[in-house]
């Protein structure tokens, strides 16, 4: 079980894994979440918006073919405004050089990507508003989920969602974990940049690589290549680590720096990438384009409410993802001291409906799943709760309301109506599974089931995540007491030296952060 005891929120106390002994003391560390800007010259950065991106790729271009004129950058801006509302704008292809000629085509090319056409971008928290979702998206899971606004299909003596002012997200999407059904979704296909929700999928596709008990020494090279500004658990060069403290500083801290170091372990990032997006695939979640590994923005990283909430659904399956995701903190090995013994310090999760805030009440029954926070994504975060026999999923992508834990006071209310709706209102869809289950049409698999069938009997049988909320719900109430207590205690954590100085946050964010540590966060 790796070094460090841990405490468990309800949601992990499943069958097969043994109570831990509670934490010592320790100082928690709250890092903040990944705020970035690049600024090399005339290259498009992860803070532009996609007009902003698109002048830059044509002043690269012609940089290089010699021969661009400042009148066709001024009209790759113009055709970046246009694809920036859904509209593909093919530059003209009567230039008077070959050289300028492929400098347009270029332009073209990135404009027309459906990457970038769907991206929400802001390069500080003043900026206007994303634009409007595609008019029509993918069908995935149903025809309804393919639309933009809100789809919701209440029956008779269904509760009322709450209005625009209170769901202020750009996307979000609230569906049963067992069968799948979506009870109600906003623009669940849009692709969005996902921010740290991204580890969900980092998380499913390499946890069954590496035994919990194996050793890894941390080489410099592996924390090469970090964003500025990324949140980080507190890796240390030259020293060992299990891979079950790397996963809970990945789940807790939503560090970078174990993402990375675990990325190595597996063959470095550019392998990582390849085999999320080769996942992504198979779990029929097409609306992702995986870029890094930690989520950390990137121009052309993108995902969905709807393909988040598939991860999760797909992590949930595994024993481990579901401990390290309710776990709410734990001790973590840290540097070797004056006599050459390891110490460890303590660190909490930062999804704040399971470990609360000073604002947030811990939400009951909550058992994960993942948090984000970045500049261009907003605030991103995917929740699991249950009531009785009822386990429902939230993702909420990008709140316009840009107040502090917005995101999970937003993913609350949903999950309120939900418990309250869901015998009440007709599905208007379902989360999909793999292919290998399901094509997305909801046709039988080659094992003879649908995929639906097939996910009801992993989260339902014997050893699985049927289980491990049933079980877990027993356990709430103790899991809500710690929790509260350790907000008692200690209102929020002090916050972690993170490696630069997130020279991508907006003043207004920085100013948040001083007000909230002078309250005594």
């Amino acid at each position: 079980m790796g070094s460090g005891s841990i405490r468990r929120s309800g949601g992990a106390l499943f069958r097969g894994v043994l109570a831990a002994s509670r934490p010592k003391k320790g100082t928690f560390s709250d890092v903040p979440t990944t705020f970035c800007t690049f600024t090399a010259a005339n290259r498009p950065t992860a803070a532009m918006t996609p007009p902003a991106a698109a002048t830059a790729m044509a002043a690269t271009a012609a940089e290089a073919a010699t021969a661009a004129t400042a009148a066709e950058a001024g009209a790759a801006a113009g055709s970046g405004r246009a694809a920036r509302h859904g509209v593909s704008v093919r530059a003209p292809l009567s230039v008077r050089a070959p050289l300028r000629a492929a400098a347009a085509l270029a332009v073209t090319g990135l404009l027309a990507s459906p990457l970038l056409a769907g991206t929400a971008y802001a390069d500080d928290p003043k900026a206007p508003a994303p634009a409007k979702p595609p008019a029509k998206m993918s069908q995935i899971g149903g025809e309804r989920l393919g639309m933009p606004g809100v789809q919701v299909a209440p029956r008779a003596g269904a509760p009322k969602l709450p209005g625009p002012h209170a769901l202020t997200a750009r996307s979000w999407i609230v569906s049963d974990a067992d069968s799948g059904k979506v009870l109600a979704a906003k623009n669940p296909h849009w692709r969005l940049a996902p921010a740290s929700t991204l580890k969900m999928l980092f998380a499913d596709t390499l946890l069954p690589k590496f035994p919990k008990d194996q050793k890894y020494t941390v080489k410099p090279g592996d924390l090469v290549g970090l964003g500025e500004g990324s949140s980080m658990v507190g890796i240390k060069e030259n020293l060992p680590y299990a891979v079950h403290d790397l996963w809970l500083g990945v789940f807790l801290r939503s560090g970078n720096d174990a993402v990375h170091t675990l990325a190595s372990m597996n063959g470095g990032v550019a392998a990582t990438v390849k085999q999320m997006q080769q996942h992504a695939e198979d779990l029929n979640a097409n609306d992702t384009h995986v870029v890094t590994p930690d989520g950390y923005d990137a121009p052309g990283q993108v995902s969905s409410a709807y393909d988040l909430s598939l991860f999760a659904r797909s992590g949930l399956r595994n024993a481990d993802f579901r401990e390290y995701c309710s776990t709410v903190s734990a001790q973590f090995p840290g540097d070797k001291g004056k006599d050459g013994k390891r110490g460890t310090f303590g660190i909490q999760n930062t999804n704040r409906l399971l470990s609360g805030d000073y604002d947030v009440k811990p939400y009951p029954g909550i058992a994960g799943v993942k948090n984000g926070s970045t500049t261009n994504a907003g605030s991103t975060f995917t929740g699991v709760a249950q009531r009785g026999d009822r386990k429902l999923l939230v993702t909420v992508m990008n709140p316009e309301k840009k107040e502090h834990n917005e995101g999970y006071r937003e993913a609350a209310k949903l999950l309120d109506w939900g418990f309250a709706a869901a015998d009440k209102v007709d599905p208007v869809g379902r989360l999909v599974g793999p292919r290998s289950e399901d094509d997305g049409t909801g046709a039988e698999g080659p094992h003879g089931k649908g995929a639906h069938e097939n996910t009801q009997a992993a989260l339902d049988g014997s050893g699985s995540s049927g289980t491990w909320m049933s079980v877990g719900i027993a356990g709430g109430t103790l899991a809500l007491v710690g929790a509260v207590g350790l907000i008692v205690h200690r209102r929020r954590p002090l916050p972690e030296r993170v490696r630069g100085k997130g020279r991508g946050r907006g003043r207004e964010q920085e100013r948040e952060r001083e007000r909230e540590h002078s309250s005594g966060e």
